[in-house]
């Protein structure tokens, strides 16, 4: 049986590699339900719907069955939910599919985040970067496994069919060894956390949530703008517009590999904002700089300064909603990934109307300086949580 750090790298990359091989073949699936261009955006919603609304009840639900059964109950529902995208003749099917498989996402990162922490304070490393790697692995094999299958000539129900089996026999492997993450209920502390007020009331959980929204605005503008913005303006080829999407996809991915190393010599707060300067450097490159060239610099900048922000950001939301018995954090989770996600959902159309209004440079001129505004927020996150251990009531000082 694998280690439990194995078997939770395994679910960021089975996640990752699902979602990616349904969305790379998107346009088959248009196709398949005739829908337009608006249509499709409207059945693409539903997958965002299904996972900002979903995020908080899997929280909870994760507090009380634990992070292994509700990441079981979220694979199992996608690997149904994949192949059934043939099934789809409709763009109304298609959206309530796509809602279906957008919350059984927001289980899977509800789940894997808080099985991700247990296993980093179980071994006492920031291992959340290289864990958020295996999705983003996860993604790149999922998009070239999409490649591979419709330059074979594979149709879409073989090929979404043998992803989900691969999928399902990989999580029936790893699944027994996700570690438990429900409290002792024998334990005198085991439903008390170091600082137990309620998590809308807890000012450093907004930070970090805020954080999260900032960081999901710039990368649903990077995976949504990015080529647009190449071909319109830097008057490149589709092709070329591609590749650097791909080249922010890949310096995130990298960056994350290394993150471990990155984060015991810095810190995670001074990561953050350190992140924060590189991204919204990069994207103000790409924008001022009337170049192809310095676009594809920049973007891999953006990637590699947003490639911590998440990861982070789950670790230290964990970290403040830690059990006396070394559990918890799971409702600290939900709430930051619930208003991630509302920045994936409201992104792509402030951006498309700033871009309506004016023009793509200006917006994502737009988005840097949004970037940008991480690091204050990062600065006064940090206050707040040195002012949470300070309080009598906090229990441990673990920094």
């Amino acid at each position: 049986m694998p280690t439990p750090r194995v078997a939770v790298f395994a679910v960021f990359l089975f996640n990752g590699a699902l979602f990616l091989s349904w969305a790379a073949r998107m346009p088959v699936v248009a196709a398949q339900v005739g829908a337009t261009e608006a249509t499709l955006g409207l059945a693409l919603f539903g997958a965002s719907v299904g996972l900002a609304s979903t995020a908080p009840f899997a929280a909870r639900i994760c507090a009380r069955v634990g992070a292994r059964k509700l990441i079981l109950g979220g694979a199992v529902v996608t690997v149904l939910g994949v192949p059934a995208l043939t099934l789809a003749e409709t763009p109304f099917q298609l959206g309530l599919i796509l809602f279906v498989l957008g919350s059984c996402g927001a289980s899977l990162d509800v789940g894997m985040n808080v099985a991700a922490v247990a296993v980093t304070r179980s071994l006492n490393r920031p291992l959340m970067p290289q864990f958020h790697a295996g999705f983003s692995v996860g993604g790149l094999v999922g998009s070239l496994g999409a490649a591979a299958a419709a330059g074979v000539g594979w149709n879409l129900t073989r090929h979404l069919v043998f992803v989900a089996v691969i999928g399902a026999v990989v999580m029936a492997w790893v699944i027994r060894s996700v570690p438990n993450t429900t409290a002792d209920s024998t334990g005198e502390n085991a439903d008390r956390a170091k600082d137990d007020r309620p998590v809308l009331k807890r000012p450093l959980l907004w930070l970090l949530a805020m954080i999260t929204l900032f960081s999901a605005i710039a990368e649903g503008a990077a995976a949504d703008w990015s080529a647009l913005f190449f071909v319109n303006e830097r008057g490149v080829s589709e092709a070329g517009a591609a590749a650097a999407y791909a080249g922010f996809s890949i310096a995130m991915a990298a960056a994350r590999l290394v993150g471990e190393p990155a984060q015991r010599r810095v810190g995670p707060y001074r990561l953050l904002a350190a992140g924060a300067v590189v991204a919204a450097a990069g994207l103000a490159l790409a924008v001022l700089v009337v170049s192809p060239a310095a676009g594809y610099v920049g973007f891999a900048l953006v990637g590699l300064g947003l490639a911590f922000a998440f990861p982070v950001i789950m670790d230290l939301a964990g970290d403040a909603g830690r059990r006396a018995d070394g559990t918890g954090g799971e409702r600290e989770i939900g709430l930051v990934t619930t208003v991630a996600y509302t920045g994936f959902l409201l992104g792509p159309p402030l951006v498309g109307g700033i871009a309506h209004a004016a023009n793509l440079s200006i917006s994502l001129g737009f988005v840097a300086v949004v970037i940008a505004l991480m690091v204050p927020a990062v600065l006064l996150a940090r206050r707040s949580r040195a002012r949470e251990l300070r309080r009598p009531e906090a229990g441990s000082t673990r920094p």
